[in-house]
């Protein structure tokens, strides 16, 4: 069995793929960028901002450009951002999570 490449991941010595994901998915605005590109339209720079509530353009080009070379959004000339398959395969990863929180946030109590 190959030896695993061990790559620098946030917080985490460990290099493994799942804590390298969810250390990128965790950075601010991510999430945000990726649910509003959820939609199989691409979304111009001002438009993404605009949908994230007015993010900073510095933090919003630093998840752009963190989200292309992770491979899940890419840059399409003259359109703007939209998610690649691999960033349509993630968001499908989602749907049971939204579910859930649909659920969860009609809860009593």
């Amino acid at each position: 069995m190959p030896a695993m490449k061990k790559t620098a991941v946030r917080g985490s010595r460990s290099g493994r793929p799942i804590m390298a994901l969810l250390d990128l998915l965790g950075r601010r605005w991510a999430l945000r960028i990726i649910w509003e590109l959820r939609e199989e339209r691409a979304l111009t720079s001002r438009a993404l901002r605009t949908a994230c509530e007015e993010a900073s353009p510095t933090i919003m080009q630093a998840r752009l450009t963190e989200l292309r070379e992770a491979g899940l959004v890419e840059l399409v000339t003259g359109d703007g951002y939209r998610l690649t398959g691999l960033g349509q395969e993630l968001m499908e990863k989602f749907a049971p999570l939204h579910r859930f929180a649909e659920r969860w946030s009609k809860r009593g109590g």
